[in-house]
């Protein structure tokens, strides 16, 4: 399998976790900040969707193979690097670190198809 194929798979997969990440805390009433920061977390809560978004397109162009997929791939990363870098320290406050850790090691995956794919 070559990497970017692999890459495809990542976005599609991290895309799509992230959005059940989000619902299952919604449903089970696990963002206490809706009630207490409304409008930062509705604001985060956006940029998570986005960036889920753009990673699921990423992924399909990708698996597709559409002329584009590349920019889009970097624009998706770009996302999801952000993410990843401002996230551990929520999960690290509320002493979730196995939460906290499963953002680094796919921010570790993540740093590593970037910097494949930028080689090719």
């Amino acid at each position: 399998m070559n990497t970017l194929k692999l890459s495809g798979i990542f976005q599609a997969l991290v895309g799509t976790g992230m959005i059940c990440f989000w619902m299952i805390a919604f449903v089970r009433g696990g963002i206490p900040e809706l009630e207490t920061e409304a409008y930062r977390i509705s604001m985060h809560l956006m940029a998570e969707l986005c960036t889920a978004i753009l990673l699921l397109f990423s992924g399909y162009y990708i698996l597709i193979k559409q002329q584009f997929r590349r920019s889009v791939f970097y624009v998706s990363m770009g996302a999801l690097m952000y993410t990843l870098i401002a996230s551990p320290g929520y999960f690290a406050h509320l002493n979730q670190w196995h939460i906290a850790s499963l953002f680094l090691v796919l921010l570790a995956i993540s740093l590593a198809l970037l910097i494949i794919q930028s080689t090719h």
